[in-house]
């Protein structure tokens, strides 16, 4: 039997006082870690992470308008002085502005990843006969030229009207067995097709670059829908319009030049291009030239500051070093807020 004595009570108490002060303060202090991997509370440990008590936020007031701010997406093409694209520049190589006010860059990407959805239109009108063979071959190889997983492309037929022959699809078989069925048409419908097929890429995700190729010889003659309605169309939907006109009269006497001049002006709104072959030849080139376009654009974002009205139109302006000169969609649409 063993006797406790009041003594041994204490010597023991106290022992086991220390066991467990020695325990805490070995959990606490960990010398073989650095300061931020130290257990919470110790010294030179991270802060608690025990969650404090907050006060209720305040009640927005009654009338109070919440503004939806929408990030605004500019695609912007670079050429160096070679008319050549120029890739990999940094953040720093840019300015972008609205309404003549600098903005404040929050996404960029140096190579956009952004899918393509791509409106393909080939002018079947009786003008362009004579060179549609050779325009239907260098379509489908820019087809598969163009096409990624991720994309997707629908073919469209225009005269007098506008037709188009397929779904968005990635099934380049599918794509170019439509290419060579185009029929002979008779008059050309340029605002027509600028405007369905801005329509039709509307309904396509809003994550996507919305872009409409158009081989045509620019002559309109036949469209129910006027210039302003299909340039607001492109600019709201955000189209990026890339404009071959393949004219089969070089000389501006004896041709309708009223069409190209107003793709010109829906093109360069936009941030597309325009390219005036010589011969037909040359479309494998100029389709090579746009394919590269767009796998080498960058891609700008800013929040704007200050926030422009509701359903107006509002300008953009990038600037680039020196040495480079900046292709880009020039005003876009506020939308509802």
């Amino acid at each position: 039997m063993i006797l406790w004595t009041g003594k041994h009570v204490v010597a023991t108490l106290t022992g086991i006082a220390l066991l467990v002060g020695s325990f805490l303060l070995a959990a606490q202090e960990k010398p073989d870690r650095p300061p931020w991997a130290q257990p919470s509370g110790a010294p030179g440990g991270a802060p608690s992470t025990a969650p404090k008590s907050s006060s209720p936020e305040p009640e927005v007031p009654r009338g109070t308008v919440k503004v939806n701010v929408n990030l605004v997406n500019v695609l912007v093409s670079v050429l160096d002085d070679h008319n050549r694209p120029a890739p990999n520049l940094p953040v720093e190589a840019f300015q972008i502005f609205e309404e003549g006010v600098v903005q404040k860059i929050d996404r960029f990407e140096a190579e956009t990843k952004l899918p393509l959805d791509l409106a393909l239109m080939i002018d079947s009108s009786l003008s362009a006969h004579k060179e549609m063979s050779f325009e239907r071959e260098a379509a489908s190889h820019f087809v598969q030229q163009v096409l990624r997983s991720d994309d997707r492309l629908s073919v469209f037929a225009f005269d007098e009207n506008v037709v188009q022959t397929t779904a968005y699809s990635a099934d380049v078989t599918v794509l170019q067995q439509a290419i060579h069925k185009i029929p002979d048409g008779a008059g050309t419908s340029i605002y027509d097709a600028v405007l369905l097929g801005s329509k039709s890429l509307e309904k396509r995700p809003s994550d996507h670059r919305r872009v409409i190729v158009m081989v045509t010889d620019a002559g309109e003659t036949t469209s129910r829908s006027d210039f302003e309605s299909a340039r607001k169309a492109a600019v709201r939907v955000g189209i990026l319009l890339y404009t071959v006109v393949v004219r089969p009269v070089k000389n501006e006497n004896g041709r309708n030049t009223a069409g190209e001049h107003a793709l010109e002006t829906i093109t360069e709104s936009t941030g597309g291009a325009m390219f005036y072959p010589d011969s037909v030849q040359e479309l494998p080139v100029i389709f090579d030239r746009i394919d590269s376009e767009l796998r080498t654009q960058y891609r700008l974002a800013y929040y704007p500051n200050p926030h422009g009205p509701a359903n107006s139109y509002r300008t953009i302006e990038v600037k680039v070093l020196p040495g480079y000169t900046a292709r880009h969609r020039s005003i876009y649409f506020t939308g509802p807020q």
